[in-house]
């Protein structure tokens, strides 16, 4: 399955919000840097999902807001 996702980081508190099908919004604390984010991203979509860590790919926009997770169900 492939999900859109935008993600915000420094934000005050963490969320995910879902905007449509596939499409979430992701609220994350850490800063964009070195990839932190993108790793707080992916533990966010293991939770809901409920799928393990190795299950979910980042495939596009590992450096912009606007990504693109393949995660294997």
């Amino acid at each position: 399955m492939l999900i859109k996702v935008k993600v915000y980081p420094q934000a005050k508190k963490e969320a995910i919000i879902l905007k449509s099908t596939n499409s979430y919004i992701i609220k994350v604390k850490e800063k964009a840097e070195k990839g932190k984010a993108n790793q707080k991203v992916k533990k966010i979509l293991s939770s809901y999902f409920k799928v393990d860590l190795g299950k979910i790919i980042l495939l596009k926009g590992g450096k912009k807001q606007n990504k693109i997770f393949e995660i294997k169900l």
